[in-house]
């Protein structure tokens, strides 16, 4: 079976957080409504967009959780149409996923992003190329149901059991715990080291650099 290290996108490959709490502002005040507070907004990061403002408004009206889900759609594709949108790579991104490659690994990404949003991402860092699997919220339920590890494992001819699940979110751990992979936590992103071994991680990185490491 082929080994395949299965990456989140926001907060694990690159640095969104500041067009995550613009576009967040921006469909809540849409709304009527006084936007979250960053930390709160922090916590949903990793969940697709309807179940995030689930999360976040908890008792409000399935219709709101949808039309809010749009706004910030809406917001986010104004932001690139001025480009504004701005999604750096973590230091050290890229040689990590050198090492990867070099020792055998095959690359992939699971992410709450749309396959619009992961298309222009990784195109925009010369990236695209590297993953031969790209599962987005567009296709499957929000995580952490297994459904894009399950996908992606089936695209890359791998397994379970070599299979690495990499993010920066309890959802992250969660789902590669719910596809009976393995997963490992980095605590650049959204969600501290104590939630991550609490959702699952079988080891917490604290540096790209520390990644093909752990997954030797």
């Amino acid at each position: 079976m082929n080994r395949l290290a299965l990456f989140d996108c926001d907060g694990t490959l690159v640095d969104s957080q500041h067009n995550i709490i613009m576009c967040m502002d921006d469909a809540f005040r849409r709304a009527g409504l006084d936007a979250p507070s960053r930390s709160a907004t922090r916590r949903i990061v990793g969940l697709s967009l309807v179940p995030a403002m689930q999360a976040l408004l908890p008792e409000a009206d399935p219709a709101l959780h949808v039309q809010l889900a749009e706004d910030y759609k809406a917001a986010f594709h104004r932001l690139r149409g001025k480009g504004l949108v701005d999604e750096p790579l973590f230091d050290g991104i890229v040689p990590a996923l050198d090492a990867l490659a070099q020792a055998g690994w095959l690359l992939g990404v699971a992410t709450g992003k749309s396959d619009r949003g992961l298309d222009l991402c990784l195109r925009h860092h010369g990236l695209h190329d590297r993953f031969i699997t790209l599962q987005t919220a567009d296709r499957h339920p929000s995580k952490p149901h297994p459904s894009m590890v399950e996908q992606a494992m089936a695209d890359a001819g791998a397994a379970p059991e070599t299979t690495v699940v990499i993010g920066d979110t309890s959802f992250d751990m969660a789902m590669g715990v719910a596809a009976g992979a393995r997963s490992l936590g980095v605590d650049w992103g959204y969600h501290d080291a104590e939630e991550l071994w609490a959702a699952g991680a079988y080891h917490v990185t604290t540096h790209p650099d520390q990644i093909a490491k752990a997954l030797s």
